[in-house]
């Protein structure tokens, strides 16, 4: 159930979505027509090779372990990592995001800009690539839609390319296809991923995406992660506790809020490290992904999956088969009441670093939090 971009709230057209990973889509570029994508990604040559090198080691699934195997070799890493928390984990990612995103900023801002090499027909290429994105988001996620509208046109069309490309990747894992979909499904999608940063799409969401990726500072690294929490989706259906649960709410939502710091900018006269900013963006994502999951309690279990704390579920008296039997008691009451109060606390957080953002984009965001016009 990972929301991956929260603001995308309902599905999305199955005909947009690929049935196989090896879709042949009508738009999909001739190798000479890449060179403008690969031109404009020049100044950022260096960031994928960082994207790649910093993959984490235990988050990847090769194709070629059998199943029992991969298994085996995930909880034993995991295991050997327990004694670092959730928190200090993703804290450690925090802080390399910021430092990495900075570093590129000050490097491109020392750079001599020159004019792209724009082939005949390229332009209208991609304005008909970010064309189709706009679209998937005007039809099927109109809160999300609207709420872009208030950014600058450069940037609604970067969000609307990373939105769609969140959610094709949810779709792997509950869409129409979600049952057919193996790790090394996965496995393929990352290096359509890693394909499109270098500059070669393979349809026209890839298209969007790779040319947002060319003009703004946006890493790999977060896409990475988020289809960890695809991983995590296929081998884990319960939460021992929160400290599990954060870690999974960083891969698919607070991954977004990374994604989209570089294109919402930070406002010129911020005295905030980018350090401060990046943690906000993920309270943000930790908060929707909360509210997430506290809202399709029941669709999940339709689907054999909990995702609130197992821990706090015992403390409260509650169990497993109350879910799947859909009972609401008192105890449950009391249990949701503590759920929201958690989740309006990262909304809080979050509010702290809405008004370090560029002008342009502190409302949109600021629009996310439901509890944003009490206060």
């Amino acid at each position: 159930m990972p929301m991956t971009l929260t603001w995308v709230a309902t599905t999305l057209n199955p005909e947009t979505i690929p049935t196989s990973l090896v879709l042949v889509d009508l738009f999909r570029y001739s190798y000479s027509s890449r060179s403008v994508l690969t031109e404009r990604l020049r100044v950022f040559s260096h960031r994928t090779k960082t994207g790649r090198s910093q993959k984490l080691s235990w988050c990847s699934i090769s194709s070629k372990r059998s199943a029992s195997s991969l298994i085996v070799s995930l909880e034993a890493e995991e295991e050997d990592m327990a004694a670092e928390s959730s928190v200090q984990r993703v804290n450690s990612m925090v802080l390399k995001q910021a430092a990495l995103v900075t570093e590129r900023l000050r490097s491109e801002a020392n750079l001599e800009v020159k004019p792209d090499i724009v082939l005949p027909g390229t332009l209208s290429i991609l304005d008909d690539a970010y064309g189709r994105c706009r679209e998937v988001c005007a039809e099927h996620a109109k809160t999300f839609y609207l709420g872009t509208l208030l950014l600058t046109p450069e940037r609604q069309r970067a969000m609307w390319a990373i939105a769609v490309w969140c959610r094709r990747t949810d779709e792997l894992v509950d869409g129409p296809y979600a049952s057919l979909l193996t790790p090394h499904a996965l496995d393929r999608w990352e290096s359509r991923l890693e394909e499109l940063f270098e500059g070669r799409p393979f349809d026209a969401f890839d298209a969007a995406l790779s040319d947002t990726v060319a003009k703004f500072p946006v890493d790999i690294q977060p896409f990475k992660d988020l289809l960890e929490g695809m991983r995590m989706d296929l081998r884990k259906l319960r939460y021992k506790n929160f400290d599990e649960l954060y870690l999974y709410c960083y891969y698919v939502a607070g991954t977004v809020g990374f994604m989209s710091v570089p294109v919402c900018g930070i406002a010129p006269d911020s005295q905030a490290t980018m350090e401060s900013v990046y943690i906000a963006a993920l309270a943000l994502g930790t908060a929707l992904q909360l509210t997430n999951i506290l809202r399709d309690v029941g669709e999940d279990a339709r689907r054999g999956r909990i995702y609130l704390p197992q821990d706090e579920l015992a403390q409260a008296g509650l169990s497993d088969d109350d879910i799947f039997a859909g009972k609401v008691t008192d105890k449950w009451r009391h249990f949701m009441k503590n759920q929201i109060g958690r989740a309006r606390t990262f909304y809080d957080e979050a509010e702290k670093g809405v008004t370090e953002l560029n002008a342009a984009s502190r409302w949109p965001v600021s629009d996310l939090n439901p509890f944003h016009r009490s206060k």
